[in-house]
């Protein structure tokens, strides 16, 4: 008779912590699911970002008292607002979000982390891209309530130049908006951010007509991304025409300027 051996004792269970990154995928999806929820959360953002380009469509398509090139004021100034939404979420609301983070520590201790810097802005740009949809599909909603007729060149070659449109426009935007809040103090930011909303509302062919302008102002105009932004959606949505080449040109290099740079001066304190 033979004596059974004894069982082998079982590996102790490790308790131990294992610390170490996640994956930049998981790291960018966290990073924007945490941004959108708390832009959604900020009112003065939802003021800036839905409830102000809706009340400047209502009201001026209301009482068409503003310059639309031969077009129906509505006509004329849905495409524009759809530009203006798009500055407003991915510049202004981003650039004093961002500002007042680094003034308060936050972007300090997150620096701590092992979040990259690329991973952070991108999921900041990536949060704004989802208000945007937000933003359009309730812009285009109180258009048509209001009598828009749009005329597009093709739904899918429609909604294709208006999803690049979107993603260039916001790329140059939140470029330049995190560039101004990674660089400067949040009060400055603050300033700044609301001081380059109104200029570039005012000359950037949003409400007013490029034709409308000083022929100097008018070349200077040509130049930035919010004219070039609100043309193009014009020309997609008014003319059921592509846009022109020199403004989807114009808003690439806003794009890839504004990121660049921003990536490279962007500071977490």
């Amino acid at each position: 008779m033979t004596v059974a051996e004894p069982a082998a004792h079982p590996a102790p269970l490790d308790f131990r912590p294992a610390p170490g990154a996640a994956r930049r995928g998981r790291m960018l999806s966290a990073q924007a699911g945490m941004e959108l929820r708390l832009n959604l959360r900020h009112g003065e953002s939802v003021l800036l970002t839905l409830i102000i380009p809706i009340g400047l469509l209502a009201f001026f398509s209301a009482v068409d008292v503003l310059p639309s090139g031969g077009r129906r004021a509505v006509d004329f100034l849905v495409p524009g607002v759809l530009a203006l939404a798009v500055m407003s979420a991915a510049f202004t609301g981003q650039a004093i979000a961002t500002g007042f983070e680094r003034r308060y520590g936050v972007l300090k201790r997150l620096g701590a982390t092992p979040l990259p810097r690329w991973v952070l802005l991108t999921g900041k740009t990536l949060a704004v891209l989802a208000i945007e949809a937000v933003q359009a599909a309730l812009l285009v909603l109180v258009g048509l309530a209001l009598g828009w007729h749009p005329h597009l060149p093709g739904v899918t070659a429609g909604v294709g130049w208006l999803a690049l449109l979107l993603v260039l426009g916001t790329t140059a935007f939140s470029g330049l908006g995190l560039l101004m809040a990674g660089t400067l103090r949040a009060e400055a930011t603050l300033a700044a951010a609301n001081g380059v909303y109104l200029l570039l509302l005012l000359v950037g062919g949003v409400v007013f007509p490029l034709a409308e302008l000083p022929g100097w102002l008018r070349v200077v105009a040509q130049g930035l991304p919010s004219a070039a932004l609100s043309d193009s959606v014009r020309a997609v949505l008014a003319d059921a025409s592509a846009p022109s080449l020199g403004a989807v040109v114009v808003l690439l290099c806003w794009a890839v300027a504004s990121v660049s740079v921003a990536a490279r001066t962007f500071r977490w304190e």
